[in-house]
């Protein structure tokens, strides 16, 4: 049996990249997320890492523990680089973590 990650991409005020991420769980493609969009990706129990990328920008990596038949959700959006130069190139952060709104069950 599998556990089950859920990727909420959730945009907060006003996004500077819009367009598909990329989902990657333990260093490979799992799939892709629009704007506004949630997913579900099957994962096997035990501990993974998960980032997300756009092009040349990605997240930090995180990690997290699945056990089996598990959901564990994760919410991800991006804003402005807080370097200065962000205004004059499209330089973003991409944000992921542990979602708030959606409580890690077993299913």
């Amino acid at each position: 049996m599998t556990a089950t990650l859920k990727m909420t991409h959730k945009a907060i005020g006003v996004e500077v990249r819009r367009g598909t991420y990329d989902i990657v769980v333990d260093g490979q493609k799992a799939g892709s997320l629009e704007m506004n969009d949630t997913v579900e990706i099957p994962v096997e129990p035990g501990r993974h890492t998960l980032q997300i990328c756009s092009g040349r920008n990605s997240s930090r990596t995180q990690t997290f523990e699945a056990a089996e038949s598990q959901t564990i959700a994760f919410r991800s959006s991006s804003r402005p680089s807080s370097s200065p130069a962000w205004r004059s190139s499209s330089a973003v952060k991409l944000i992921i973590g542990l979602s708030d709104d959606i409580v890690i069950s077993t299913l």
